[in-house]
């Protein structure tokens, strides 16, 4: 009987022993080592990227664009080409439609011709070009998320267990600064078992803003922070398919406003390298 308590006893905290077997650092490392691969595969891909970025003041839409862009590699990341925008802008006599960034719009009730320096309409497009960056070939800022070697070194991880996250085996990382007064990124991060790629990614920032900035200023963004998750292509190549984000911008005790931003990457295209074998017979001989 006894030796019966010390089998069941043992196979109860087998898989707690595996577990602690498992090193987040280790896993981390692989991650960020796949990374270059799958940036090398990223690179042949052209995409569609279509964005929805909004900005609200409690329960009334101030200003929101609809995009479509057309993302292509470059030597240094990407190109993005707006291909459609759909933007409306509250105005005294009720929404202003636009169809193009930084432009003039009719306001039909009075039949003038407004120039939108709205700051909604600028929050709105200062937030969708800056946070989905034509430097990598993601379209999506890579300060974001903290998985490259490079931004891996200011991070601690730790390894929370095994899940299935959108239908896959992973590893749950939960990953902050190093420093605890650096103002950085934390969240978790779910990370395949068998490709070392991450499946989901969220973050939300890891200090909040000083208690004398908010007492004297009146600044805060509450609830900062970004959600992203991975799609693999038929050919083996990792993507990231959607993006979001929703927080709070308050500003000088009396602006406040609430943003959201929702992205995905559609519409993929594998580029075609064609290349001509020449016959070395065919080449004249001064040219060889």
């Amino acid at each position: 009987m006894r030796y019966s308590r010390l089998l069941i006893a043992f196979a109860l905290t087998f898989p707690v022993l595996r577990a602690q077997e498992i090193d987040a650092d280790s896993i981390m490392a692989r991650v960020a080592a796949t990374q270059d691969r799958v940036e090398a595969g990223r690179s042949h891909y052209v995409y569609v990227q279509h964005a929805r970025v909004a900005s609200r003041r409690g329960k009334t839409l101030l200003c929101e664009e609809v995009t479509d862009s057309r993302v292509t590699p470059s030597p240094s990341g990407s190109e993005q080409q707006l291909l459609k925008l759909d933007g409306r802008v509250l105005h005294k006599h009720g929404y202003l439609i636009y169809t193009a960034p930084h432009t003039a719009v009719e306001d039909p009730d009075d039949d003038v011709t407004i120039e939108i320096g709205d700051d909604d309409r600028n929050l709105v497009e200062t937030m969708r070009t800056s946070l989905l960056s034509s430097k990598s070939r993601d379209g999506i800022s890579a300060q974001l998320f903290p998985l490259t070697s490079k931004h891996q070194a200011d991070y601690a991880f730790r390894f929370l267990g095994r899940e299935r996250t959108n239908g896959r085996e992973v590893f749950h990382i939960e990953f902050r600064p190093k420093q605890k007064n650096d103002y950085g990124w934390k969240g978790d991060a779910y990370i395949d078992t068998a490709a070392y790629q991450p499946v989901v990614v969220s973050t939300s920032g890891s200090r909040k803003i000083p208690f004398a900035v908010r007492a004297l200023l009146g600044t805060n963004v509450p609830g900062l922070g970004f959600t992203i998750t991975y799609a693999l292509l038929p050919d083996g190549t990792w993507f990231p398919a959607s993006f979001g984000t929703e927080f709070q911008i308050h500003l000088l005790f009396l602006y406040h406003r609430d943003i959201t931003m929702n992205v995905e990457n559609r519409e993929f295209e594998k580029t075609q390298v064609d290349s001509t074998i020449v016959a070395t017979e065919d080449i004249a001989p001064e040219k060889r």
